[in-house]
């Protein structure tokens, strides 16, 4: 994972994936029966790829004592102007501990799969597991085979007055990486051009749990939309929920 893509993708995520993008409504609403409702009204939450903090934003306002971490330092300027209240901290998934053991774990939009190699994978497992007090959830969407043969595989552009944004995508079966290039104009003094690669790798569900197990938490549990919740079709495509508890020792 780079730094730098979310650090020059920062406005533009903000702009198009910020206020208004539904996901973060219906992500809410996922979490709601899969995970809140299981939690004190004083419980403490860690949203662990938090980018530019929206979900962090939504807990804080139900009462949750609320910590977001993500690598990218302008993603979490963004997040901090949201929520003051909360606490933030710099941090690489594959390399962060905390002081403070919380009762939840969160990662959403699909942050765990730009985890591209499966021993990182675990190593962001363990770190969970360490940060989560005995019996706390740690509660991720991941992105299944089906969203990245239906939707990454695809180009498109936006374009507005002061910033325009031309994307292709693609994935490739064999390797089970799929890549979204982005060529970004914005106009700040001119027009200044950034061009940016994401990446993100598909698990099938047994190399999850594996995983998982192998790190401390007991057999995970998968929320599928339309059977559990429900999510639009631009964001609910190929979109699993998985819960997973730390075992009680």
């Amino acid at each position: 994972m780079s730094t730098g893509n979310y650090d020059t993708l920062s406005w533009f995520y903000e702009r198009h994936w910020g206020p208004g993008f539904r996901f973060y409504d219906f992500a809410m609403d996922a979490l709601e029966p899969i995970l809140l409702r299981e939690l004190r009204g004083d419980a403490r939450i860690l949203d662990l790829c938090c980018g530019a903090g929206h979900i962090v934003a939504a807990l804080s306002e139900r009462g949750y004592l609320v910590v977001g971490a993500d690598l990218s330092v302008e993603m979490l300027k963004l997040a901090r102007s949201k929520s003051p209240q909360a606490g933030f901290f710099a941090a690489d998934a594959r390399e962060f501990s905390t002081a403070m053991k919380f009762d939840a774990v969160v990662s959403t939009f699909d942050s765990i799969n730009h985890i591209l190699d499966p021993a990182d994978l675990a190593l962001v497992f363990g770190n969970v597991s360490e940060a989560l007090a005995p019996g706390g959830l740690f509660v991720f969407d991941l992105l299944e085979e089906e969203a990245y043969t239906e939707a990454w595989a695809k180009s498109g552009f936006f374009l507005e007055e002061d910033n325009a944004c031309i994307i292709r995508g693609s994935y490739d079966e064999r390797s089970r990486i799929a890549r979204v290039d982005l060529t970004l104009f914005r106009l700040e003094n001119g027009w200044t051009r950034s061009d940016v690669s994401v990446f993100e790798r598909y698990y099938p569900a047994d190399e999850v749990a594996a995983a998982l197990e192998s790190c401390g938490f007991e057999r995970p549990q998968v929320y599928r939309s339309k059977a559990d919740f429900h999510m639009p079709v631009d964001a609910g495509v190929g979109r699993v929920f998985i819960k997973a508890r730390k075992v009680l020792r």
